[in-house]
This record gives structure tokens, sequence and C-alpha cells, in this order.
């Protein structure tokens, strides 16, 4: 149990993440439970900026810039998540884990750097706990099909897909009790009841 905590959904393209952090939000607005909701690359204003410069389909950055580009859309977010730190939930779409996840153990950025920044940039903040959304194959392939469109991030190859999604899974063993996987293999609605009752649990 934890008072205001810091949630974040993570999980690689078509996982279901995005679904279900709405469906956590509409939840909490239903109960009147004070919270935020804010999405990585996103967020702030001037994250969103970077977001569309990240995302576009034009775009063709080294992976050190990729990398530079997220940690500066999350130092434009960091001042949004102190205001309420502890004094509302937050909900939060991709956060660190995704940066490990998609540069480091994705394509191969020293995790190290990825480490001392972060650790600059959030300084006492903590993430409280982690819904990780995993999917198969067929099951990506098939909801991105569904997008009216895709950004840069949509287009990779199940090989690099593979990697990043056992990069989440390596993170998840070091801290068990923090994280719940989630098999977005399952039938959706068993898997919103399932984050519904796990909220509960951590919001009482």
């Amino acid at each position: 149990m934890y008072r205001n905590p810091i949630i974040v959904f993570e999980g690689i393209e078509g996982s279901g993440k995005s679904h279900h952090i709405k469906k956590v939000s509409k939840y909490l607005e239903k109960k009147k439970i004070s919270h935020i909701k804010i999405r990585e690359p996103g967020g702030s204003l001037n994250s969103e900026k970077i977001r569309k410069l990240i995302l576009n389909k034009k775009s063709d950055f080294n992976i050190k810039t990729d990398l530079l580009l997220y940690l500066a859309a999350r130092s434009e977010n960091i001042n949004l998540i102190k205001k309420y730190y502890k004094k509302k939930i937050i909900l939060i779409d991709r956060f660190t884990d995704s940066t490990i996840a998609y540069q480091h153990f994705g394509m191969g950025v020293n995790l190290k750097i990825i480490n001392i920044i972060n650790k600059f940039l959030l300084k006492d903040i903590k993430i409280n706990f982690t819904f990780l959304n995993v999917v198969d194959k067929k099951n990506l392939f098939l909801r991105l099909k569904k997008r009216k469109s895709l950004n840069r991030y949509d287009k990779f190859d199940m090989k690099f897909y593979n990697k990043v999604q056992k990069g989440f899974l390596k993170l998840a063993k070091r801290d068990k009790k923090s994280y719940k996987i989630i098999d977005s293999n399952l039938e959706i609605k068993h898997n919103e009841n399932l984050i519904i009752k796990e909220l509960n649990k951590l919001i009482k």
C-alpha cells in the first residue's frame, strides 16, 4: 500500500499498456481519486514537442541522439512530476525502464550512461509499481496493422522487439514485488480486472 504512488505502464508496441492506463485513469476518475496521467515521450508541453520530433517517420537519428532526445523529454516532465509527487497518484505511460529496454537492450547504448542521466534527472523521485505488459509476435503485428498511422518505433523487426521485451523482463526479475507482468495475449477484460484488483491493493 502506498500514499499517492507513481505507477508506470511498460511494454513494447502492441502490448496494451496505453489501453490499460486509460482504463485505470477512468476508474480513478469514477472513484473521484486525485491523479494525473502522462506519457513518455510527452506529458508536458515541451515534452510533447520533442515527442513529435522523435516519432516522426522522416526522422533518422543515430542511437545516441535518440537516447538524448528521450531523456530531454523526460527532463521536461520532471517539474510536472515533482509538482504532484506524493500529492496525487501519478500514472505514467513509459518511463525509465523503457529507456533501458529500448536504448540499452534494444540498441546497445551503454547502460551506465543511461543510469547516470536518469539518476541526475529523478534525484529522489521513486517509482512505486510497474505493470509490465508482454505480447507475442502474432498479436503484436495484428495490433499494429489496426493502427491508423504508424510512427518510427512501430516499424522495427521482431528481432528488435524480442530484445526489448527480454530486457523488460530482466528488469522485472530484479524486483518482483514492484512489478506485475500482464500477459496481453489473454482476453483484455481479464487483464483489465487483474490490473484494477492490483491497483486497489496499491492505493488502499
